[in-house]
């Protein structure tokens, strides 16, 4: 490995491990001003705890550090926006102090007190906060991007610039240029090129570039094998252009991908641990919101019965896990004849064949409830790609690309697509929520589900995406 290649990643290592020590000590910082808040009034204590506690201050920290690891708060090609961040931070601190608790019980003798680890954690919360804030203001975000340097000025490098365009796009990297292939359209605009004077691997070394995605109109020819070899050798990080869509993005963008990218790619867990655990969570998530939920679903079909003749629950035939039908329940927020012939319709905005309390139980998915049973049968998951109907899915299937691969999960109450893109109501809209649905049928897991599930509470509380 060359000497630039190494430096590159030992400064990024670097970086993130000097973040980590920060953060380290803030939160240790947090637990000892905790303890003097706590033993204000008690001087004594206070000499006590710092005596006898400076390692299990560490042990907190340690515990946090490890949380923000594990939901991606040191990975560098973890994109997130603002209220992305916020989540994983407090799901960081809540699963830190669980690990705590549990620990406090297993090892007694680490036991720091209640009152003092609440205190820890809501001023270590407040404190790595305004760290990631000041760091990001002092220094901006380019110690923690990565190099990118394109392979490819064509339509299919050109994406790069049309669908991750924002500031908040780019949050994990900078591209440095974008190096047109020979014999191909060249439609990257030029103050963006990099016309290359030498062979890759000087390029690579002269630019500093940590990642180079390979994104050619056509691969057959043109590509200059042996260079690439050469930088991968010496540590340069080789991506195709529809793994970088899928990890900065968080779609598969359907337009680059082939059919052997997603059986090589890897993804699709479908082991029995993951099953087991996706099931245990499905049942845990739906018969605590059912616990919660019920006097609301009592409220909302009273309110269908008195403004409107008809049943109280919709019942309609969606497809499922593996292309099999069941019978969905909702709460009916249409007029019983809302479809003269039994002629399938999508649904639009201000959609006039809704009743009053049928719109107001759209707007704040009250209608979705009785779907829990759903959940409870095993027909459908808490988390999942939305399910359609069978008149639907026949036609899209037809139209959309891998379509019917959203199909090999069960579909769920919530998901990947609902958080990201807007109410579907077309094709077009169907094609962009696949890539959605497969980026999430690829990578779904127990975290990825909690996370989905927390910031499905935002799209609820704000109505985005309702119809």
């Amino acid at each position: 490995m060359s000497a630039m290649s190494t430096n590159r990643k030992s400064r990024k290592g670097r970086a993130t491990i000097y973040l980590w020590l920060l953060e380290l000590l803030v939160v240790v910082a947090a637990v000892s001003l905790a303890a003097w808040l706590r033993f204000a009034g008690d001087p004594e204590g206070h000499v006590t705890f710092a005596e006898t506690f400076p390692l299990r201050r560490l042990l907190v920290a340690f515990f946090v550090t490890v949380a923000m690891q594990a939901f991606g708060l040191y990975q560098v090609h973890v994109r997130h926006n603002r209220m992305d961040f916020v989540l994983r931070l407090v799901l960081s601190f809540a699963f830190g102090g669980i690990g705590l608790l549990v620990l406090y019980y297993l090892v007694p003798a680490t036991y720091i007190g209640r009152g003092v680890l609440a205190l820890s954690l809501v001023l270590g919360f407040v404190g790595v906060y305004g760290t990631r804030l000041l760091s990001q203001h002092l220094f901006g975000a380019d110690a923690f991007k990565r190099r990118v340097l394109v392979l490819g000025a064509g339509k299919n490098a050109d994406l790069i610039n049309s669908r991750l365009r924002r500031n908040s796009d780019r949050h994990s990297f900078v591209v440095v240029g974008f190096v047109p292939i020979a014999g191909q359209p060249v439609v990257v605009s030029e103050e963006l090129q990099v016309h290359p004077d030498c062979d890759l691997v000087e390029m690579v070394n002269r630019l500093q570039v940590f990642e180079i995605v390979v994104a050619p109109d056509e691969r057959r020819g043109g590509l200059p094998m042996e260079e690439m070899l050469t930088c991968a050798q010496r540590g340069i990080l080789m991506t195709d252009l529809s793994t970088f869509f899928e990890r900065e993005a968080g779609v598969v963008t359907l337009n680059v991908v082939d059919p052997s990218w997603l059986v090589f790619s890897g993804g699709f867990d479908h082991s029995m641990a993951r099953r087991l655990s996706k099931r245990f969570f499905d049942l845990l998530a739906a018969s605590a919101l059912l616990l919660v939920a019920w006097p609301f679903m009592v409220v909302v079909a009273l309110c269908i019965k008195l403004e409107s003749k008809g049943p109280m629950l919709y019942r309609q035939i969606r497809v499922g896990e593996s292309g099999q039908n069941f019978e969905l329940v909702k709460f009916r927020s249409m007029r019983v004849d809302a479809e003269q012939g039994g002629v399938a319709q999508w649904a639009s905005r201000e959609d006039n064949r809704s009743t009053r309390v049928g719109r107001f139980i759209r707007l704040t998915r009250l209608d979705e409830l009785p779907q829990l049973i759903n959940v409870l049968r095993g027909e459908m998951s808490f988390v999942g790609p939305r399910p359609e109907r069978p008149q639907f899915v026949d036609m899209l299937s037809q139209e959309i690309r891998y379509y019917a691969v959203r199909h090999c999960v069960k579909p769920g109450l919530t998901g990947w697509a609902q958080l990201r893109y807007p109410y579907g109501a077309s094709v077009r809209d169907a094609e962009e929520k696949l890539k959605f649905d497969l980026f999430y049928v690829k990578n779904h897991g127990v975290v990825f589900d909690l996370m989905i599930l927390l910031q499905t509470v935002e799209v609820v509380l704000f109505q985005r995406g309702a119809r």
